[in-house]
């Protein structure tokens, strides 16, 4: 399946997905947006190849983020995106893209940290608060992510994302140097 079915069937799920979860009908949706019923359909249908401006004002009704919109797997509490499954949204014929590597709903603050991990150590976390999300980028070596005590290895060009409220550890059990990029995301104090 090409980068652009994936992302037209992901969409088509989700914006069904989300307009259910809001309770909104099409004509709701299409009012709240700015964009046609029909459109919609289509959209819904996976006909159509939207604009971005159009996803982002169905996003913006539906009160969710465009990576959410076009996120193609919902629910698993860790969730391991290999190098290959990224979707492309953009690219060039010089050799030019940009690729969606993973995403989360962030309603609270956002944290951006870089990670060295030399073989054999490894850092380990307490539990987060409740809505507290992780998203991890691997750019050398190997992770191993073990959150409540399930291992989840994460090789160089994968992302991972998980809910951060239970015990989890960041190691290399490899033999070369690991390094990524992290995000936090921490619910607002309620």
């Amino acid at each position: 399946m090409s980068d652009l079915d994936l992302l037209t069937q992901s969409l088509a799920r989700n914006v069904k997905h989300w307009r259910a979860v809001r309770g909104f009908t099409l004509d709701v949706l299409a009012a709240r947006a700015g964009v046609s019923r029909g459109m919609l359909i289509q959209i819904e249908q996976a006909r159509t190849n939207p604009s971005i401006g159009t996803i982002v004002k169905i996003g913006d009704a539906l009160g969710i983020s465009v990576t959410t919109l076009l996120d193609y797997e919902q629910g698993p509490k860790v969730r391991v995106v290999p190098a290959d499954r990224a979707v492309r949204l953009w690219h060039t014929d010089a050799g030019s893209y940009n690729r969606l590597l993973a995403g989360a709903e962030a309603p609270g603050p956002l944290e951006l940290w870089d990670w060295y991990l030399m073989p054999g150590e490894s850092s380990s976390s307490e539990p987060h608060p409740m809505g507290t999300i992780e998203l991890v980028h691997v750019t050398e070596g190997e992770l191993t992510l073990t959150v409540d005590g399930a291992e989840h290895l994460v090789p160089a060009g994968a992302s991972a994302t998980f809910e951060a409220n239970s015990p989890h550890t960041y190691g290399n059990q490899g033999t070369e140097p690991m390094r990524m990029v992290m995000a936090v995301s921490v619910p607002p104090v309620q």
